[in-house]
């Protein structure tokens, strides 16, 4: 069942249109089928369950459980060229750990580029996508997860991801969330779209880093690299001290950090 509804959010665009579903495949997927039939920027899919949600290099990111997690996605239709658009993923991160401070008064830190991280274990994941409109010019879907609700967490991730009850010991009003996240993501993205970078956003972003000052490593196809983060640059690639001493701007590609979840 969908339904059409307006989210009680304090915005001019973003989040004006939103399409409420019980249950859905992806809802990025379903974000790519209203785009194609012409929905306006700012709008959002909001599903209570998804079952084919993907993360990151093809990963899946799967909500089985209803009334537990937030699952979205936000239609853009930038303005500006494609090759800007790369920090956008950076400007989600960034309000998603806005929200949850100014909501639920926890601190979370961001694992460059697209993960936030909450006591060493994710709580969000981000997939950012670029399309080719078949019938209008390019967009972005922008797909969040957040484990909010969840009592516990599938045994093979337990040591790796967490929720907002899990780490608060209380439950939290997702739609208040999300509304606060939909809230602080306008603000940003027009701080963003003013230099088209993170020039106005870098400073609170390194700030909440936890990559900065750890040995991470750098996970390319036949090139795997060590070095240390040193924070990013305004156009969101994460800069890497490298042993020689050299700094290495990385825009594509894993990175890993040492004692965050997933690095041995």
């Amino acid at each position: 069942m969908v339904e059409k509804w307006q989210l009680p959010v304090n915005t001019r665009w973003v989040g004006r249109s939103t399409y409420c579903y019980e249950e859905i495949d992806s809802t990025n997927l379903e974000a790519v089928r209203l785009a194609e039939q012409g929905e306006a920027h700012g709008m959002v899919v909001v599903a209570d369950r998804q079952y084919k949600g993907r993360g990151r290099r093809g990963r899946s990111w799967e909500s089985s459980l209803k009334g537990k997690d937030i699952c979205f996605t936000l239609l853009l239709r930038p303005k500006f060229r494609t090759d800007s658009m790369a920090g956008l993923t950076l400007v989600m991160a960034l309000s998603v750990r806005q929200a949850i401070k100014d909501y639920c008064h926890l601190e979370t830190g961001i694992k460059w580029p697209n993960d936030l991280v909450l006591q060493g274990k994710k709580i969000c994941g981000i997939l950012t996508e670029l399309h080719s409109g078949k019938s209008q010019s390019s967009y972005i879907i922008v797909g969040v997860g957040v484990n909010v609700n969840r009592e516990e967490l599938p045994e093979e991730i337990e040591n790796l991801a967490t929720s907002l009850l899990i780490e608060s010991g209380r439950s939290w009003d997702r739609k208040k969330l999300l509304v606060r996240i939909l809230e602080r993501f306008e603000q940003n993205y027009e701080s963003y779209q003013r230099h088209l970078d993170m020039t106005e956003l870098i400073a609170e972003y390194q700030a909440c880093l936890v990559n900065i000052d750890r040995q991470v490593r750098i996970l390319e196809s036949g090139n795997e690299r060590e070095g240390i983060a040193r924070g990013i640059n305004p156009a969101g690639e994460l800069l890497v001290e490298m042993p020689d001493g050299t700094i290495t701007a990385i825009y594509a590609g894993e990175v890993s950090v040492r004692g965050i979840y997933g690095y041995v």
